[in-house]
């Protein structure tokens, strides 16, 4: 079987918001074509055009090509080879960022090749089954412009997620910082009033998590601020420190009770390396796309196992990743959960409509994937929706 082609998708939410802190506005989806007509799709959260450039674009010399030339004419059940061989020759534009985001979306269609072409699920390919369920979060981030709007609607999509039988949410709660979510600035008292109330409506038996994506400018304000915490009960609390700041991460998790969470933005296991060695947080979040795929999450995914650490992947975009999730979990003993956007409690268009027959969660269980490959397929009336509202913004 060889690759004989690598189509790209650049999809937008016709009403996206660029006030909104959500990458689940717009997507980059591929599929990668083969000679006996089995076709593998993943996608990446990254700038859409950006990925596509970073696919798309030819190359002038052995160290900096672009993804796509890498890829064709290529046995598609290569995986762990041609991964290599595409970091390795992309490396002067490439080995961290955009470029091997972008990787991660073409790694994850191989893996779904591969097991279409195996008759398999891609975690039969991955590794043994850990369990029998999984775990799955729902995150919420209301979209709306005021707090008093936004404290009422996290109390009410915490209760809705909690009757639609989820056993666990994971807040955010960013009025501060760089990415103050739809303009809402306010102080650390004002994430303490949505947790607090989210805690009082949802009760003691429900696992609660908080993200306040990047919103303390000091480890000092952080400390503070998370030890108030304490009376919550929470599970985690994702990002409080600058992605780099690992020497301010490691003084944090020593002066807090509370588990720390980070990695949604890092690429490849080699950044997660010394988050675990440096940053010493005690949950680890691979994001399938970003970090390079199936195939370096999985390696992520030992690493934390070595050092004793939790994995619960980040994950923000359609179900296609939520797809790759699940499988990756399948084998993952130490991932107590994996992040789900719940259709019904999101503002986001290509996560309501973009995939159909994926894997749903019921009783705050998600089902081991059965079918071949990843097992969900496209709407391909959504994608052309999508993709038409892109080429508005830009062809």
């Amino acid at each position: 079987m060889k690759i004989t082609k690598i189509q790209c998708h650049v999809l937008l939410d016709p009403h996206y918001d660029i006030a909104a802190t959500s990458s689940a506005q717009d997507d980059l989806v591929v599929e990668v074509h083969t000679d006996e007509g089995i076709v593998g799709i993943g996608e990446t959260d990254l700038n859409p055009w950006i990925a596509r450039e970073c696919i798309e674009a030819p190359g002038t010399h052995t160290m900096d090509q672009g993804l796509g030339s890498v890829f064709i004419g290529e046995d598609p059940l290569d995986i762990e080879n041609l991964w290599l061989k595409a970091y390795q020759a992309t490396a002067m534009t490439g080995r961290r960022g955009a470029l091997v985001n972008a990787l991660g979306a073409i790694d994850m269609a191989l893996w779904d090749i591969a097991g279409k072409a195996a008759n398999k699920p891609v975690w039969q390919l991955l590794g043994e089954k850990s369990r029998d369920h999984l775990g799955a979060y729902a995150s919420l981030q209301p979209e709306v412009s005021n707090f008093d709007a936004y404290l009422s609607s996290m109390v009410k999509w915490a209760h809705s997620a909690k009757e639609m039988g989820f056993r666990a949410a994971k807040l955010e709660t960013t009025f501060s910082g760089p990415y103050a979510n739809m303009g809402i600035r306010e102080n650390d008292e004002k994430m303490t009033e949505v947790i607090k109330a989210v805690r009082h409506a949802v009760g003691p038996d429900f696992t609660i998590m908080v993200d306040v994506q990047y919103a303390f400018d000091s480890v000092a304000r952080a400390i503070k601020t998370i030890n108030t915490w304490q009376e919550f009960d929470l599970f985690f609390v994702e990002t409080p420190l600058w992605v780099d700041d690992l020497d301010g991460m490691a003084e944090l998790v020593a002066n807090t009770p509370i588990r720390i969470a980070s990695g949604e933005w890092l690429s490849t296991h080699y950044e997660f390396r010394d988050l675990i060695r440096y940053g010493n947080v005690g949950v680890v979040q691979p994001d399938i796309g970003r970090v390079g795929g199936l195939s370096e999450a999985r390696k992520v995914c030992n690493l934390a196992k070595e050092h004793n650490k939790l994995v619960v992947p980040h994950l923000w975009k359609t179900g296609i990743s939520v797809a790759a999730a699940a499988h990756l979990a399948t084998v993952t003993p130490h991932m107590p959960f994996f992040e789900f956007l719940p259709p019904a409690l999101c503002e986001s268009a290509l996560r309501k409509h973009l995939v159909v027959d994926e894997i749903s969660m019921s009783d705050g269980k998600v089902s081991i994937p059965q079918k071949p490959g990843l097992g969900v397929e496209i709407n391909r009336d959504a994608l052309d929706e999508f993709v038409a509202a892109a080429r508005k913004l830009r062809p």
